[in-house]
């Protein structure tokens, strides 16, 4: 510190300055760094673009599919929901008279808890038709139409409070010869048998029934629709409540709900033991629609098991892709490797180069592909599936991310390769 005084420099002088200079050496080196790169690109144009070009592809087509993989999962789900109920609440009392308002309410809130859901009331009756005995779903026309939009109808679907329409099971209509518009003769027959054997859930007791006329004189309905399933309901009959209480039937309880709920076979078991477990207190039990819950499933799992599938094809072809491209350019750069390892450059800078030139190539093929994938998405969900789908930003740094890391990861082979290098050979060639 004294030499320093004596000299006229302030303590320190050195270090400072020396820190300064080392400061702008290291970013001239990264300023050269920076030029030697952008040369290597441009003087090899083609095969720089023929790597942005892969990248791009594996980047497009990954943003693309998942993207649709995030909505097409949700609308299936929907679209499942209108094939029918996943779970039936029924009645469990033990005079049969049908599940209380309250229960119902209890019912919808528990199972609403799970997941979205929509659900439909039915009160099953004995009705007499031309001396033959038949069931009669009394119901909420516009919930039992939300919960089986695949039903085939061939006319139109009742309208909420209206007495007069009914709906018909094409087993019916071909017995009796009913067209749409055709008048139906029909009279109350009770109860005692329709109604209880249909709130257990047990499909072999919905159709025609057989027990003595308890009834009414037969009043006159307009058949405003014709239901064609293949199942049981074709030998049924469908209206809305209005049309129990102008037969003049008895009040009495809800049947049974049915649901279709946006939840997996594990979510649906979970309801099904909570209600269940309070059967006694609630007047009701539940279950599964095992057929409708397990097609949901098979065919997400059967969609999930493609896109993992498909992704990892494109990331390979990404990957080769890459990978030839960059082998080609290490193969036309022999010569100048060889020179500036003879003139000392380490190998950890010639690996940093080659590096940072794939990680490039990956960002900008992943930025063009995010971009196109983006709007090949939204046309795909648009004409395709009907649906929108939104901007993901963090799917997109995610798409650039992994681009890069499949660039440099294609170019470890290929960068290996260079390090290896003997000058001396390459020169004493040239």
């Amino acid at each position: 510190m004294a030499a320093d005084f004596e000299s006229g420099k302030a303590p320190g002088h050195d270090t400072v300055r020396g820190g300064a200079e080392g400061l702008r050496g290291a970013r001239a080196n990264r300023r050269m760094f920076l030029v030697m790169l952008a040369g290597a690109m441009l003087r090899r144009r083609s095969k720089a673009l023929m790597a942005v070009v892969a990248s791009f592809v594996g980047s497009a087509t990954l943003f693309c599919l998942v993207l649709v993989c995030m909505a097409v999962p949700g609308q299936m789900t929907e679209e499942m929901q209108a094939y029918g109920a996943n779970l039936v609440v029924t009645d469990a009392s033990a005079d049969g008279s049908g599940m209380s308002q309250s229960t119902v309410d209890d019912v919808i809130a528990a199972v609403g808890a799970v997941g979205a859901e929509r659900h439909a009331t039915y009160r099953y009756e004995t009705v007499r038709v031309h001396a033959a005995s038949y069931v009669l779903a009394g119901m909420d026309p516009a919930a039992t139409e939300a919960i089986d939009a695949h039903w085939t109808v061939d006319g139109s679907w009742p309208v909420q409070g209206d007495a007069h329409d009914v709906m018909v099971g094409r087993d019916i209509a071909d017995l009796m010869n009913l067209s749409v518009g055709s008048t139906l003769e029909m009279s109350y027959h009770g109860a005692d048998e329709a109604g209880d054997a249909s709130a257990s859930g047990d499909s072999s007791s919905k159709g025609t029934a057989q027990s003595d006329i308890l009834g009414t004189d037969d009043l006159s309905f307009r058949v405003c629709g014709i239901i064609d399933t293949g199942g049981e309901e074709d030998s049924m009959i469908y209206a809305d409540e209005a049309v129990l209480d102008a037969l003049g039937a008895a009040p009495r309880g809800t049947d049974a709900v049915e649901f279709s709920l946006s939840a997996d076979d594990a979510g649906l078991g979970a309801i099904v033991d909570s209600i269940n477990s309070r059967a006694s207190e609630l007047g009701a039990s539940a279950r599964k629609v095992t057929r409708i819950s397990a097609s949901n499933e098979r065919i997400l799992s059967m969609l999930n098991a493609l896109f993992w599938i498909v992704s990892l094809v494109v990331l390979a072809l990404t990957l080769i892709g890459v990978a030839t491209t960059v082998m080609s350019i290490v193969s036309q750069r022999r010569t100048e490797i060889a020179l500036r390892k003879a003139l000392g450059a380490s190998r950890r800078s010639l690996s940093a180069e080659f590096y940072a030139e794939s990680a490039m190539y990956g960002l900008a093929g992943g930025a063009l592909g995010v971009a196109a994938g983006y709007a090949v998405a939204c046309v795909l969900t648009d004409k395709v599936f009907e649906r929108t789908v939104g901007f993901s930003w963090p799917l997109c740094v995610l798409s650039l991310a992994v681009a890069v890391l499949v660039a440099v990861l294609a170019s470890i082979a290929p960068v290996r390769r260079a390090s290896r290098i003997d000058p001396a050979v390459v020169l004493r060639e040239e």
